[in-house]
């Protein structure tokens, strides 16, 4: 009750004030009449506080988020359900839901008189241009008498989060350079052609039945093998996605990263819906196995959250795909490369690897007008085909979908790219 009293509004504070008033106006004229009147516009106040007291601790309330994922640039919706529990009717309710900024303004939203055990539902929709996970709550009751004599507030302590990932673009169906690499079940590799000791075999790892030790491989390599679970040959692939911020350029989601990571997320979705096995690895440290059924939404979902890092290392970057470099095909995503760093890339080519380079041209992003700039970038890309890599130039303005095809060239074509890149570089020297 004592809330509610700290709830009256201007309308009920005018009401009690004039109720003192006219008692004392009243008592000075012995005007009975006058002190009834007194005494009702003090009552009315506290008759107010004392409806909106009671209805303050008899709500409930739901949030559904439809979708609870949702890509950049796309819209979800917020649906809010309300519901009375007690048997009294309640006023005119204003609901504000918290939000963050980047999901726009606050919704305020007026819920009209909700008798007992009435439940009633809004909605409202919420829109973001950047990725991320944003806290949807909590919400805030605002909850007034049929007078306007008191306001009481109230918090609901939920939360939800909405995911907003990068935008997954189709891509079309090609033939990949090295979609016959790797271990397990492949389309190219028959099981039918190996006897039983030729099993698949990989490094002991902790937790391992010591059923499934393999001591042929384990007297050959000098190290604890294993029996894979899995078939000979499957297809594996790994995403590579370079975080380092000072190698992009660009601010918000037209960024050179945003459409690194647009990308990663798009070939990624590609690979596994093509029966990849995929493994993505970021500049930042994560190393993630898309595997399950739900390996979808956990790359998306991670990638959500990935953030530029400041104190980025290709090397690092390396290190961390070598921890398990099961062959297969490695696809990377680059921002500026110095010919030193590209030439530390030709470290992936290890155990049968195919790897496929996006080397993006940042400075299309922001242009400077600097032949420098150019001429680095063109000698880096020729030290990464060099170093073993099909390199994929992107510049401003491209789109993955368009370039996607050139993923499937053979080595005819990403020679001849190399060799009108080594003369271009040659022309820009002289």
């Amino acid at each position: 009750m004592r809330e509610a009293l700290r709830g009256l509004t201007t309308r009920g504070r005018s009401f009690i004030a004039a109720a003192v008033a006219a008692a004392v106006s009243a008592l000075i004229l012995g005007e009975s009449d006058l002190l009834r009147v007194a005494v009702l516009l003090g009552v009315l106040p506290l008759l107010a506080a004392w409806y909106v007291g009671r209805s303050r601790y008899k709500l409930a309330c739901t949030r559904s988020l439809e979708p609870a994922r949702t890509p950049v640039g796309s819209s979800a919706r917020v649906i809010l359900r309300l519901q009375n529990l007690s048997r009294l009717p309640t006023g005119t309710m204003l609901l504000e839901d918290r939000l963050p900024y980047a999901l726009g303004s606050r919704p305020r939203v007026v819920l009209e008189r909700l008798g007992a055990h009435q439940a009633s539902s809004v909605a409202y929709t919420v829109r973001a241009d950047v990725r991320g996970r944003y806290p949807i709550g909590p919400l805030m009751v605002r909850l007034t008498d049929p007078f306007g004599l008191c306001e009481l507030t109230r918090s609901f302590p939920s939360v939800d989060r909405l995911t907003v990932i990068p935008q997954v673009f189709p891509l079309p169906r090609v033939r990949l350079a090295g979609e016959y690499a790797g271990t397990g079940e492949s389309r190219a590799r028959s099981v039918a052609v190996h006897g039983e000791d030729d099993a698949a075999t990989r490094e002991y790892r902790r937790g391992d039945d010591l059923r499934r030790v393999h001591w042929r491989s384990t007297a050959r390599t000098g190290e604890l093998m294993v029996r894979r679970e899995e078939q000979p040959w499957e297809s594996r692939a790994t995403v590579v996605l370079d975080t380092r911020s000072f190698a992009h350029r660009g601010e918000g989601p037209t960024a050179s990263f945003e459409w690194a990571v647009s990308a990663a997320a798009s070939i990624a979705v590609h690979l596994r819906e093509g029966g990849y096995k995929v493994r993505l690895v970021t500049g930042s440290g994560t190393d993630l196995d898309a595997i399950e059924g739900g390996g979808e939404g956990l790359i998306l979902d991670t990638l959500a959250d990935v953030k530029s890092d400041q104190n980025g290392d290709v090397a690092v970057l390396i290190e961390h795909v070598r921890r398990r470099n099961d062959g297969g095909l490695i696809i990377g995503l680059f921002g500026a490369l110095t010919v030193a760093e590209a030439e530390l890339l030709s470290g992936l080519r290890g155990n049968g690897a195919t790897c496929v380079g996006f080397a993006i041209d940042t400075s299309t992003w922001v242009p400077s007008g600097v032949a420098e700039a150019e001429r680095e970038h063109a000698a880096a890309a020729l030290a990464l085909v060099r170093a073993g890599w099909r390199s994929v130039p992107v510049t401003h303005g491209d789109t993955l979908s368009a370039l996607w095809p050139s993923v499937a060239r053979g080595s005819q074509g990403f020679a001849y790219r190399a060799a009108m890149a080594e003369t271009t570089v040659s022309g820009v020297i002289r």
